[in-house]
């Protein structure tokens, strides 16, 4: 085991160097960035884009090639704009610094927020991870006893008619959920019960401990709402077939031969034997959860975590938080499947990944 976990933590390093190399070139191949912004900015400030003379626009050609903004600026200004955002240097140069910044979790300076990004990412991680634990109680919580009890009625009415809301929570998107949420209870056509965005009120700070906590998941009801309808047919489906293959093994029919009644057999032989493959899969759900789901229910309601800064970071070009956040995801990402895959091997020592390899 210490073998596999060494060469997944190896495997570690070459993944997230390719995943942010490929992001690379292919947001420096991308129009519209942090330079060309800059250009076009500039450009309206100083008359909204009017022509210049004829020595200005001549001494500028060969930039406007690359910058198709820049007819109006001359090139000591273009000059000091790509110095300011690092443009100064060729790619492979700035992609090297980033990764000499990465190994000392130095991942620079937002462009436009005027913070660093990991001032930014601190700032921002407490929304997304408030988010993140409370989506996955509340889909535990609903889909454990859900799946316990479809496996004990399966094939009958329950089973049967509950199906049909677990093929549409599969099959329906959490934002679609959320969007819909908001038509009808956001004020969007019919009810306006719950805030239309935001994590808290503005008047949060004059609030009292318990409005405080009121006002809080009353902002946070249709996001969980959202999330909990968008992922609760996967682990539903899991505990379920995880029961009814306990169900069938011997040790069960053996339990009920002695007389012990089927709650006895579900909940004191069957549930924990059942939920080992359900605990184990954990870590994934998390994956899932926060770097999935998550990312969509923060832009769609407007919640300040880092889902909303890595959109508003697309949107404007800011390429150190782009890459922070994608950094951050890749790593938490790896991590935790190595930790489900750990889990896997301690709850059933069958499981033997030395002997198999890392795939």
């Amino acid at each position: 085991m210490g073998t596999y976990i060494l060469k997944r933590l190896l495997l570690i390093i070459p993944t997230l160097f390719f995943i942010l190399l490929i992001n690379f070139v292919v947001i420096q191949i991308a129009p519209g960035g942090p330079v060309e912004q800059a250009i076009e900015q500039a450009e309206h400030f100083q008359g909204g884009g009017i022509a210049s003379s004829s020595g200005e626009v001549a001494s500028t050609s060969k930039t406007a090639v690359q910058y198709q903004g820049a007819r109006g600026l001359s090139d000591e200004m273009v000059e000091k704009i790509k110095i300011q955002y690092g443009f100064d240097q060729p790619a492979p140069t700035r992609f090297w610094l980033m990764l000499k910044g990465y190994l000392s979790l130095d991942f620079g300076t937002s462009f436009f927020k005027d913070k660093t990004v990991t001032q930014l990412l601190w700032e921002k991680m407490p929304v997304t991870i408030s988010l993140g634990l409370w989506s996955t109680l509340l889909i535990y919580l609903v889909s454990i006893p859900l799946g316990i009890k479809k496996a004990k009625y399966h094939g009958k009415l329950f089973d049967q008619s509950t199906s049909l809301l677990l093929a549409v929570g599969y099959a329906v998107p959490a934002f679609v959920f959320a969007i819909l949420l908001i038509v009808f209870f956001a004020g969007g056509s019919y009810f306006q019960w719950f805030p239309l965005q935001g994590l808290v009120s503005e008047h949060f700070d004059q609030l009292s401990v318990w409005g405080k906590v009121k006002d809080y998941f009353w902002h946070m009801s249709l996001p969980l709402l959202a999330i909990v309808l968008g992922g609760f047919a996967g682990l539903t489906y899991l505990t379920k077939y995880s029961f009814m293959e306990e169900l069938s093994k011997q040790y069960v029919l053996a339990a009920r031969a002695k007389g012990l009644t089927e709650n006895r057999v579900l909940y004191g032989h069957v549930f924990r034997n059942a939920m080992l493959i359900v605990i184990a899969g954990l870590p994934e759900a998390l994956v899932g959860i926060f770097f999935v789901g998550n990312l969509f229910i923060e832009i769609i309601f407007n919640l300040d975590g880092l889902g909303l800064l890595g959109f508003e970071a697309i949107q404007q070009r800011d390429y150190p938080v782009i890459f922070g956040t994608l950094f951050i995801f890749t790593l938490l990402g790896l991590v935790l499947r190595l930790v489900s895959d750990v889990l896997y091997q301690v709850i059933d020592p069958r499981i033997n990944f030395d002997g198999r390899g890392v795939k």
